[in-house]
């Protein structure tokens, strides 16, 4: 069968479960998403979210589950940034009616304890894996202790976000929670595009930065 231009073969996976392989075994996450979200209809998912503009596309991908919107996001810079983005979800799950809303307080200290040591790496380096690791290990030990059925975030629909990476993490901490990891490359089919009409057709605000003093400093032009 062919997906995407390319030849694909199907593989069995976790008990009978199947997702889409192409020649070099390289999984295609969108597809293995929409099988897992077509095989759980109706379950309950804990979508841990970076920002509003990133999950107003996931969330019209995700209809036909339960999904509650989990903010946790302590690898913001300030304060003041952290409230602002926090706001824009609300008022986007609020104006859609698209998901619930799981609240976090904003704890810094947690992301630089994790990055500690790794302040100078680059963008998209060892930092942001730990990054990663840690945003979506609180996302999972959410899901299992308030009884969701799945998790999941939508850091994959960032063309900057490595979802092979991020979908490694996720299926290592399904192993160590007992919570099913929901795969996503949520920018295909163009997906970070329509994010960003989606952002406009709200007004949302859309930050031009990941979040972490890091990388807004390497944002920054030099004096």
């Amino acid at each position: 069968m062919s997906l995407n231009g390319r030849k694909t073969e199907e593989c069995a996976l976790d008990k009978g479960k199947t997702a889409w392989y192409n020649i070099l075994m390289k999984i295609y996450y969108d597809a293995a998403m929409l099988e897992a979200i077509k095989e759980n209809e109706g379950k309950k998912l804990l979508l841990h979210s970076c920002c509003a503009p990133c999950s107003s596309y996931c969330l019209t991908q995700l209809l036909s589950l339960h999904t509650t919107v989990f903010y946790y996001n302590p690898n913001l810079d300030c304060e003041a940034e952290y409230e602002k983005r926090k706001s824009e979800q609300i008022r986007l799950l609020k104006e859609t009616g698209l998901a619930d809303f799981l609240d976090c307080d904003y704890s810094p200290e947690e992301y630089l304890s994790a990055v500690k040591g790794l302040e100078n790496e680059k963008e998209g380096g060892a930092r942001c894996t730990v990054c990663f690791s840690l945003r979506l290990e609180r996302t999972a030990k959410e899901a299992k202790e308030r009884g969701y059925d799945l998790f999941g975030t939508t850091l994959t629909v960032s063309p900057h976000k490595d979802a092979d990476r991020i979908n490694a993490i996720g299926y290592s901490l399904q192993e160590k929670w007992g919570v099913t990891y929901l795969p996503s490359d949520f920018k295909k089919r163009d997906g970070y595009l329509t994010s960003i009409r989606l952002s406009k057709q709200y007004g949302l605000y859309r930050q031009n930065y990941c979040g972490c003093a890091f990388s807004k400093r390497e944002e920054e032009p030099e004096p």
